[in-house]
């Protein structure tokens, strides 16, 4: 059993979505905080509920959190106003028609640039498919490589 805190938080998009993970989480051990929407809103806007998942992790270095919505471009951008955090969008595995091999976008995230939120598109993904991406994304470390490790430390001298 992990005992990582993940924060959670969604807007109305994302609402059913959220509840599924937050229970997906919670039976893998993981200790989850949701920050709302309690009820499903159609007139709900998202930086209520992202805001306070991006607080949260920007506090705590060690816990990580899921936001989600619509196409989940909104909420990384509400997410990442905030210092510390380092939000990425994943709303489905980009499959390049001319045949090039493209790496893992999560994977990536995650190895070199050390995203401590995901965003989701709930418009854009199954519950498998986001399953299977919060697990790919908790399962996969920080590679620590210097160059990395600079260019992190570069976003928060320079940022707000």
């Amino acid at each position: 059993m992990d005992t990582t805190t993940i924060h959670i938080g969604a807007d109305h998009a994302g609402y059913e979505l959220k509840e599924i993970l937050k229970l997906f989480l919670e039976r893998k051990g993981y200790n989850v905080i949701d920050h709302g929407a309690d009820e499903y809103d159609e007139d709900d806007d998202y930086p209520d509920f992202i805001f306070p998942v991006a607080q949260n992790v920007a506090l705590d270095t060690d816990s990580k959190g899921i936001v989600l919505g619509g196409s989940g471009q909104g909420e990384a951008i509400a997410a990442n106003r905030v210092k510390g955090v380092r939000a990425v969008v994943f709303n489905g595995q980009y499959q390049p028609i001319d045949g090039r091999e493209v790496p893992e976008e999560i994977v990536t995230a995650r190895q070199h640039n050390d995203a401590n939120v995901l965003s989701l598109g709930a418009r854009f993904l199954s519950e498998e498919e986001a399953k299977e991406a919060v697990d790919l994304w908790l399962e996969t470390g920080f590679s620590g490589e210097e160059r990395h490790l600079r260019r992190i430390k570069k976003l928060d001298q320079m940022g707000f």
